[in-house]
């Protein structure tokens, strides 16, 4: 796993793009503070950017240093959530301006895969991570069915897990403002 967590993290802080295993399913990343690679995800993925996508962290600490204020109902939907949660958050710091969504909103994941985790940690930053797939297109559920034109577009796709079959698939999203107020946008 080293190896390919450095290979990795060169390619991150090189301002380039990774197919990485996740949590839930095989994601697109990139730095989530690096505005020309997120835009590169949008370029990859042909998707609009008025969609936002989500960000990784891999601790409590990095997403409060991630959002203004994470309300109290967030720890108890991340702590007794049986799946990954996404919550969007309010007013995030440090990220690209187009990772953003519109309304000044975020989708932050805290992941709880190792290799998520130390690459993370490895960059200081959150990343970004949306499924490795076309806008509009079926997500795949383990790296056989990623398609060549996303495998021929990153920078980097780490050499770990490409036998195995996502055991989560997408995680559930959820909105939650800061006057306590839940949405539930994906289960």
């Amino acid at each position: 796993m080293k190896i390919e967590l450095d290979k990795a993290l060169e390619v991150l802080k090189a301002g380039g793009i990774i197919l990485y295993p996740t949590d839930t399913i095989w994601g697109i990343g990139c730095d989530a503070s690096n505005e020309e690679a997120v835009k590169r995800i949008y370029e990859i993925k042909k998707r609009s950017d008025q969609k936002s996508l989500i960000a990784l962290v891999e601790s409590d600490i990095r997403l409060e240093r991630t959002v203004e204020e994470v309300p109290v109902m967030a720890w108890d939907l991340i702590d007794y959530s049986e799946k990954p949660v996404t919550i969007i958050y309010d007013a995030p710091k440090g990220i690209a301006p187009s990772a953003v969504n519109i309304d000044n909103t975020l989708g932050i994941r805290i992941v709880k895969d190792l290799f998520c985790k130390k690459l993370i940690q490895g960059l200081n930053r959150p990343i970004i991570s949306t499924s490795a797939n076309i806008s509009g297109e079926k997500q795949a559920s383990c790296f056989a069915e990623i398609s060549e034109k996303i495998k021929n577009s990153v920078d980097h796709i780490v050499n770990l897990r490409q036998d195995e079959r996502a055991e989560n698939q997408s995680s559930m999203i959820i909105k939650l403002d800061r006057s306590g107020l839940i949405k539930i946008i994906r289960k």
